[in-house]
């Protein structure tokens, strides 16, 4: 039985890499092949057949919806299953990729569950599904049950410490930062929105630089975890322009000296390597207290 062959499109490395781990993890007979941009998909797109595209929006050189709307010129791919993976969910976003023929969306930041549940609906359209679920072990039910983490270390149980002992106590996720006196109402350089795939949070921005942003947030019922892929939104400016800075939680730290710390310091790593976003970023870098609360759907 021929292989189910897949190719995932984003310019973001380690998400190229979540999801190509997810879809191995799940289905081991499964062919990945990736690239970076539009435009290197376009050619792998003319040498290789694929039962299907996950495909990132913005990207340099060639957009995704660049991408999809090439794809439907082609004879060859115009009913391929092409689903897009982005952080655009307003509405004309939405309305732009299903007039070029978009087969499906997956918003980020996204589970290892949703990620897995678009690709077997969209196979299972074009009668590819029981050939991918034939392609090896069975393994959808157990990653199903994967958070971003899981997906990345193929679920094994070791935890990565930076000072391993054998026979140290187990240390709490949320250690207490470095020694400062903490206001009740955390106040830095402008707020945002912070998506993650358990839910939103405001947050407090308290330092932003090309490669990652400190944030503050306030301590839930459900605690993030590292290496969890999410979506920060900022706004600023008269014009209320948009930045969606796609990345993942590099450090957790209690913002507070104490366990029951109301706030949560961390440490939120981008992943973009769109020119347009770091152009985006180094204006919001020098503007600084010109960032201000996002609004959602304003």
């Amino acid at each position: 039985m021929s292989k189910v062959s897949v190719l995932v499109v984003d310019d973001a490395p380690f998400i190229r890499d979540l999801v190509k781990k997810g879809l191995r993890n799940a289905f081991p007979g499964i062919t990945l092949e990736d690239a970076v941009n539009g435009r290197k998909a376009q050619v792998l797109l003319t040498k290789e057949v694929f039962d299907l595209v996950l495909c990132d929006w913005e990207m340099p050189e060639m957009s995704g919806l660049e991408l999809l709307t090439w794809c439907r010129q082609q004879d060859s791919l115009k009913t391929m299953p092409f689903i897009m993976v982005t952080s655009r969910g307003d509405k004309e976003n939405v309305i732009q990729a299903i007039q070029a023929g978009v087969s499906d969306f997956i918003g980020k930041p996204f589970t290892n569950e949703q990620l897995l549940t678009k690709v077997k609906k969209a196979l299972h359209k074009v009668g590819k599904l029981e050939a991918l679920m034939s392609s090896g072990p069975a393994r959808a039910a157990a990653a199903f049950a994967n958070d971003s983490l899981g997906a990345l270390t193929g679920n094994r149980p070791e935890v990565v410490s930076a000072t391993p002992a054998a026979s140290a106590p187990a240390q709490p996720l949320i250690k207490p930062a470095a020694p400062a006196a903490a206001p009740t109402e955390p106040t830095g350089r402008g707020q945002g929105q912070l998506r993650l795939s358990s839910g939103t949070q405001q947050c407090v921005i308290k330092a932003l630089t090309l490669k990652e942003a400190s944030l503050v947030v306030r301590r839930g019922d459900v605690l993030p975890q590292i290496l969890d892929s999410a979506v920060l939104d900022l706004e600023q400016g008269e014009n209320a322009e948009v930045a969606r800075l796609n990345g993942y939680l590099h450090a957790i730290a209690a913002f507070e000296q104490k366990p029951d710390s109301d706030w949560l310091q961390l440490t939120f790593r981008f992943v973009d390597q769109d020119t347009q976003k770091l152009d985006y970023l180094s204006r919001l870098i020098a503007r600084g207290t010109a960032l201000k609360h996002f609004v959602p759907g304003a």
